[in-house]
């Protein structure tokens, strides 16, 4: 028997077709069998005011793909202008066939290291974003403005 199977931890939330779902006290197995079911783990979603480098609107847009409040057209278009304009990318080419194939969850999954890293200031992080911490030349950890960081 087919379909995609969730294994829930107590209380995790996640968003099923556009529906907020919250596990109960116990660890869930759930199986969904309806094809192209829109289904997001909270754990993995990312805040609007959090997509602040190329990389994280990337995976934002890609995210409002799969809880579908973005049809999959325009985010595909949306993400393609993203990865042209990003031609140093590593995963470009990967990317681009999941997006051609509208498959959204993979293209999450290829964006979510980068995207957690770049969360924790290190990757693609913009110049100058505050409080990000880097690790300098001679094994100090620096701060955005060059200070040394404690």
């Amino acid at each position: 028997m087919g379909g995609l199977i969730l294994k829930l931890r107590p209380h995790e939330e996640l968003m099923i077709n556009g529906v907020l779902v919250e596990n109960g006290e116990r660890n869930t197995r759930l199986r969904v069998k309806t094809e192209n079911a829109h289904i997001l783990r909270l754990k993995d979603a990312l805040k609007p005011e959090e997509a602040t480098t190329p990389l994280k609107r990337a995976y934002y847009i890609a995210q409002l793909a799969v809880s579908g409040q973005l049809s999959s057209a325009e985010a595909a278009a949306i993400l393609k202008e993203a990865l042209a304009s990003k031609p140093g990318f590593t995963s470009a080419g990967e990317l681009n066939d999941c997006v051609d194939r509208h498959d959204f969850y993979q293209v999450m999954r290829c964006l979510r290291d980068a995207a957690l890293a770049d969360r924790n200031g290190a990757g693609d992080s913009e110049a100058g974003e505050k409080g990000a911490v880097r690790t300098g030349a001679s094994g100090e950890r620096t701060g955005a403005d060059g200070a040394v960081a404690t």
